[in-house]
């Protein structure tokens, strides 16, 4: 029974080198494989009889030492949709099951991950990386900004035209020279945009009246009925700061509460009211309008919110994930967000094929959260994760393999060599 029981036993040796060099075969294949997480071999021993008068061989058997947790080298790409992982967490991605009859991809419901991160975009407006994983992320409303965090659904970047987007608002930083010179340049103009998108000039002229008593003079040359829009009178504390607003003439009218400094005007473009607001800070404070000592008016800031129509021009994703569309207006719209997907033991998620991953009771359930969030890794834009595998660690792991799996072939045919002398003992 011992010969029989060491031949039985070094052949479950070779069975176990012959996972172990499969392993080691697939991880070798893959060190080039982008996201490719690797695979090692468990080796565990299992018992016929042993104890403190006898010991009989018994097996040995492998068990795959999943390294999803690894981390592989980060390195930069020329693909500028390219993302990364740097630390722990996964690319949730979507399959598709076929096309509906619009000719859309239709999607699985079941959710993949991965570290694949080669996403480009495909004809239909959707990110996709190489082994054909859809990059799925947060939608965000683009009229509120708000993110739908409690959904993921595949990405896809709409290439319509920028809406133009009216002006609004309007806020100016600025300081009034308490003795303004002959020869200062008391203006300034912005351009504002309309409900179709058309720009208009909006002059603003400082005139003083006595100290610490200014008037702002607001004007369009497309304004209807006259480039005038109005006035208000602007009288300031003796330390520089804004005391009050007063005297709205025209289409201005005083409209700020409390402490915000703030009037809107109603110039007319094409027959049509437009409202904006003006911001000028707050009462008593340095963030808006002031009078300091000087001789020349000095603007600090001067931005409003509106927008002219643009085209299209590409998209782009910025280190916290945001998935934005760019416009030739220079505009950006962010359409989504990328979360970073972590599991309390990924290296017990299920292996699919594409470098992809489903969960598993064991892995636990898949958490979304923002890049650097309870343990979830940073984002790398413009970058790919390569493979984890180690081709150094393979090599050394495929000699120690070979001579292993040489060994058991010599127990084996020494066992077979002492059962032939034993047979031919018995022959003799």
């Amino acid at each position: 029974m011992s010969l029989l029981g060491a031949m039985s036993t070094a052949i479950s040796g070779l069975n176990a080198q012959s996972a172990a060099f499969s392993n080691i075969s697939d991880d070798v294949a893959n060190s080039q494989t982008v996201g490719f997480r690797g695979v090692a071999t468990n080796f565990i021993d299992y018992l016929t009889q042993s104890n403190a008068f006898e010991n009989q061989s018994g097996n040995v058997a492998t068990t795959p030492q999943y390294e999803n947790e690894l981390q592989g080298s980060v390195q930069q790409s020329s693909n500028p949709l390219a993302l990364a992982i740097d630390g722990q967490g996964f690319f949730a991605v979507s399959q598709t099951t076929g096309t509906n009859s619009a000719g859309n991809p239709e999607f699985s419901p079941l959710t993949n991950y991965t570290r694949a991160g080669d996403f480009t975009l495909d004809a239909q407006g959707y990110l996709v990386n190489s082994a054909g994983g859809y990059l799925n992320g947060w939608a965000v409303d683009q009229a509120t900004g708000s993110v739908n965090s409690g959904m993921l659904s595949p990405i896809q970047v709409s290439q319509t035209q920028f809406t133009p987007v009216p002006t609004s608002q309007v806020s100016l930083i600025a300081n009034v020279p308490s003795t303004p010179s002959a020869n200062s340049n008391l203006s300034s103009t912005v351009d504002i945009y309309d409900a179709t998108g058309a720009s208009h000039q909006l002059d603003m002229t400082w005139v003083q009246n006595a100290t610490n008593d200014w008037t702002l003079n607001l004007s369009s040359p497309d304004n209807t009925g006259g480039a005038s829009i109005g006035s208000v009178e602007m009288l300031f504390n003796a330390n520089g700061t804004l005391a009050s607003l007063e005297n709205g003439t025209g289409s201005v009218a005083i409209s700020g509460t409390g402490s915000t400094a703030a009037i809107t005007l109603s110039p007319q473009f094409n027959g049509v009211t437009q409202n904006i607001t003006m911001n000028l800070g707050t009462f008593g404070g340095t963030s808006g309008i002031t009078q300091f000592a000087g001789t020349d008016y000095q603007l600090s800031s001067l931005t409003q919110n509106g927008a002219a129509p643009g085209s299209f021009t590409g998209i782009s994703i910025t280190s916290a994930g945001q998935v934005q569309a760019n416009y030739n207006n220079g505009q950006n719209v962010t359409i989504a967000e990328v979360p970073v997907i972590t599991f309390e033991n990924s290296d017990a998620l299920q292996r699919q094929d594409g470098q992809m991953f489903t969960a598993t009771l064991n892995s636990g359930v898949p958490i979304a959260q923002n890049q650097n969030q309870n343990g979830a890794g940073s984002l790398v834009t413009g970058s790919v994760e390569q493979s984890n595998v180690d081709i150094a660690t393979q090599l050394s792991n495929l000699i120690v393999a070979q001579q292993a799996y040489g060994a058991n072939a010599k127990v084996i045919t020494a066992a077979n060599q002492l059962l032939q002398t034993t047979l031919q003992m018995i022959q003799g």
